[in-house]
């Protein structure tokens, strides 16, 4: 939900302004660096410095654990630290917009999603493109761009509305279309999809009161509204992925096969099947620090 500064309490905006204020800074910082040194500088950063004490590492460490129990715990510690780098990797090559799109450009697109994505872009079928934060799904979004692909997304309002006023921006300089959560975002959204446009949705992060299915070997509840678009408009349902590669630098962008349509919670928990494959195979490219498990087995206090 978007927040007007001027409803917040002072302590609250106080806090949100010194938090924007330090981010800027490093944002700041890092853009005066060449994109080479700048992307790994912020993700020094905040695997570091900022996660360590924002309480982020240990949190994503204990979500490691839930999940990976049988690893070390010294493995534990090393995915979340490597989990927080690559997410600030992702912050500042988001950041970096020109730099990301012509770099991505003529980049190659691996997988049977790709070919499925052409056809329907000559037949005017709507696409609704589904992944999480893993990697950078910016990456890919930026080279479908560069192929000429008018690639819309939903984003939710991050609640510090100075950070937010700001990173909205970037998704916007990508090209395409970005619409704010909510009913005014939500019809905007709907009338890019039934024009036959293709749309970005993450999925993989709790939503109250949404069914529970499987994630990653637990329950989780999930939103299915990327399923219940898909068969209300007839709309393919690719996962999509930008999966860093070991460079630090560079993506492998990966299209997957479009997943059938049956029911909305079926095709969802293929969703989860897709990104939690992803996931195992590179646990360290997932935002791990996010509160996925909000049901009885993992957060009691938090379930709904």
């Amino acid at each position: 939900m978007r927040h007007d500064p001027e409803d917040l309490p002072w302590q609250t905006r106080l806090a949100y302004l010194a938090t924007n204020a330090v981010a800027r800074g490093c944002i700041g910082a890092a853009l005066a660096l060449p994109y080479k040194w700048r992307v790994p500088f912020m993700g020094w950063i905040l695997s570091h410095i900022v996660g360590p004490a924002a309480g982020f590492k240990r949190r994503a460490a204990e979500h490691i654990a839930f999940v990976l129990p049988d690893l070390p715990s010294t493995e534990h510690e090393r995915i979340a630290r490597e989990s927080l780098n690559n997410a600030g990797r992702t912050l500042i090559e988001n950041y970096s917009t020109g730099a990301l799109l012509a770099r991505q450009k003529s980049a190659q697109i691996e997988g049977p999603g790709i070919a499925a994505l052409e056809q329907a872009a000559q037949t005017g079928q709507p696409v609704v493109l589904v992944t999480g934060h893993f990697g950078n799904y910016e990456a890919l979004r930026a080279t479908l761009v560069g192929r000429g692909f008018d690639v819309g997304g939903l984003y939710r309002d991050m609640s510090n509305p100075y950070f937010n006023a700001h990173y909205v921006r970037t998704m916007q300089a990508f090209g395409g279309p970005v619409f704010a959560q909510g009913r005014k975002g939500t019809a905007g959204f709907v009338r890019h999809l039934k024009a036959g446009g293709q749309l970005v949705l993450l999925f993989d992060q709790h939503v109250q009161r949404a069914p529970i299915l499987d994630f990653l070997g637990h329950p989780a509840r999930t939103a299915v509204s990327a399923a219940e678009l898909a068969l209300r408009y007839n709309a393919l349902l690719i996962p999509f992925y930008g999966i860093r590669k070991p460079d630090g630098l560079t993506f492998d962008c990966v299209m997957e096969d479009p997943i059938a349509h049956s029911d909305p919670e079926t095709m969802t928990q293929s969703m989860n099947d897709s990104i939690g494959a992803r996931i195992r195979a590179n646990p360290e490219q997932w935002l791990w620090v996010a509160r996925r498990w909000r049901t009885d087995e993992y957060y009691p206090d938090l379930a709904t």
